[in-house]
């Protein structure tokens, strides 16, 4: 067979992204090492059904699987709470999404949490935490772990990977990071901390929720375990509550996975299709709450009734660097503040219109709320005073709404104090 033109159309024809790609394309002679987000979150895991040839997963609603002889099922499935094919392919959708070998998926975040902790941890173990963690991972740590389990935390501000470093103790088991952190949108060195923790043999997880997978990778970046809440930018509807974990530790997941299955706490097979069905539009969801959250920060930082706003993406947020050099983009959470107290906080709340007032974040319509009185509530005021999350401090999820009715939102909010 005789050399083939692969070019497609004449350049004059083409705009200039397009002439790039189709060079890119010539000359890479469609040899592609790796499928893009895009591609695997569509297709991982998802192949059609081989015998109806469906295209969408099934939802596999069975609990419980036939054995052809005792000990020796049909296939590789026994029992729903250790796996269901539901599962498997988000599972499989969410590695290849996460960079990562193994993906398990849990009945919620806070299951996914517990279930590394009581893994890699016990009683006379020491965690090391970021001290602005999401309000009910720190409840889980201070008032079940710590007081419950006997395993001692240190809090400290992880933006100064020195602070990690004093806090390792012998007993050091793992160190536990989140990035951005929740509420006050801290960016985090993963890949020095996890240089770190390497170095003296220390497990470390990621929670990855706020950028989600699309934005940041934190196993390309060193860590031994990415985290996510799926109720939020992977559901991504607010109509799921669910977690998951990813490694590329066969042993450490091995693990994980018998405390899984020990302690429960995995989903049910529509939640594995909701959340299979939000992760396929993850990255078109994610790219369009990048845009309007810069817009949105940018309108906020020029207002005379805001004090301060929080948003790795402006230049005025301490570890914007930090943001640039490990995110792919800087994410839908904004903190500000507004000039006041808890009464102008409700007040500017109250008198939303398009986005909603409501604890959660990360699904398609906008959400904000006060987290001193709702999602932190659970942290100690003396903890909330000390991190800064104030009664005037405001998180907005920012959805995909058009931008001029958000915007607007919030300007006919400031005129109601």
């Amino acid at each position: 067979m005789g050399h083939q033109n692969h070019h497609i159309a004449p350049e004059g024809s083409l705009s200039n992204e397009a002439q790039e790609l189709i060079k890119k394309y010539e000359q890479t002679h469609l040899v592609k090492k790796h499928r893009g987000f895009g591609t695997n979150a569509i297709h991982a895991g998802q192949e059609p059904d081989p015998i109806t040839g469906g295209v969408s997963t099934p939802i596999n609603l069975s609990s419980t699987y036939a054995q052809k002889f005792p000990g020796e099922p049909f296939g590789k499935y026994d029992y729903s709470r250790c796996g269901h094919p539901t599962r498997e392919a988000f599972e499989i959708a969410l590695a290849a999404a996460e960079h990562a070998k193994y993906g398990m998926a849990f009945s919620s975040g806070c299951a996914a949490t517990t279930c590394i902790i009581q893994t890699v941890a016990g009683a006379g173990d020491h965690i090391i935490c970021c001290d602005d963690v999401y309000g009910g991972t720190q409840r889980y740590m201070r008032q079940i772990s710590q007081q419950r389990n006997g395993i001692e935390y240190t809090f400290v501000d992880m933006t100064n990977v020195e602070n990690v470093e004093k806090a390792i103790k012998s007993n050091t088991k793992l160190i536990w990071i989140e990035t951005p952190t929740n509420p006050t949108l801290k960016v985090c060195d993963v890949e020095a901390i996890c240089k770190l923790a390497k170095s003296k043999g220390i497990i470390t997880a990621t929670d990855n929720t706020f950028p989600s997978p699309y934005l940041q990778s934190p196993i390309l970046l060193g860590s031994d375990i990415s985290v996510n809440s799926v109720t939020k930018y992977i559901g991504g509807h607010s109509d799921v509550v669910m977690g998951a974990l990813a490694t590329n530790d066969v042993a450490l997941r091995d693990k994980l996975f018998f405390t899984s299955k020990t302690v429960g706490g995995t989903p049910g097979a529509f939640d594995c299709y909701l959340a299979l069905r939000g992760l396929k539009t993850l990255k078109v969801r994610m790219e369009a709450a990048c845009r309007s959250a810069q817009i949105i920060s940018e309108f906020l930082e020029s207002h005379p009734k805001v004090e301060k706003v929080i948003y790795p993406g402006l230049t005025s947020h301490p570890q914007h660097e930090v943001a640039k050099k490990q995110m792919r983009g800087f994410g839908g959470m904004i903190t500000f503040f507004i000039k006041g107290e808890i009464e102008e906080s409700r007040k500017f709340l109250a008198a939303m219109k398009t986005m909603t007032l409501a604890e959660s974040l990360g699904g398609v319509e906008s959400l904000i709320e006060c987290p001193a009185v709702m999602t932190h509530f659970s942290v100690p005021p003396e903890v909330r005073k000390e991190l800064g999350i104030s009664d005037n401090l405001i998180r907005l999820s920012v959805g995909l709404e058009d931008i001029e009715d958000l915007v607007y939102d919030l300007q006919q909010a400031f005129e109601k104090f």
